[in-house]
């Protein structure tokens, strides 16, 4: 199954919506995780080929990062 991360790149002065795909869940987690910790990326959602979509605070929790007001 094929897993797709779509985020804001923050760093460009436009938003730039990027795309990376990955083979394997726990290789698109580790991605999802380390743009949330960077915390430069926005809009941050994972998906897979089943249409199953992750993110905001679904996101957080499934990776289990601590969600803060």
């Amino acid at each position: 199954m094929t897993y797709r991360i779509s985020y804001d790149d923050g760093r460009a002065r436009e938003a730039v919506k990027r795309s990376e795909y990955y083979c394997t869940e726990f290789e698109a987690m580790r991605r999802a995780r380390q743009l949330l910790e960077e915390g430069d990326h926005h809009g941050i959602s994972l998906h897979d080929a089943s249409g199953s979509v992750l993110t905001g605070i679904r996101l957080e929790l499934k990776l289990g990062l601590a969600v803060t007001d």
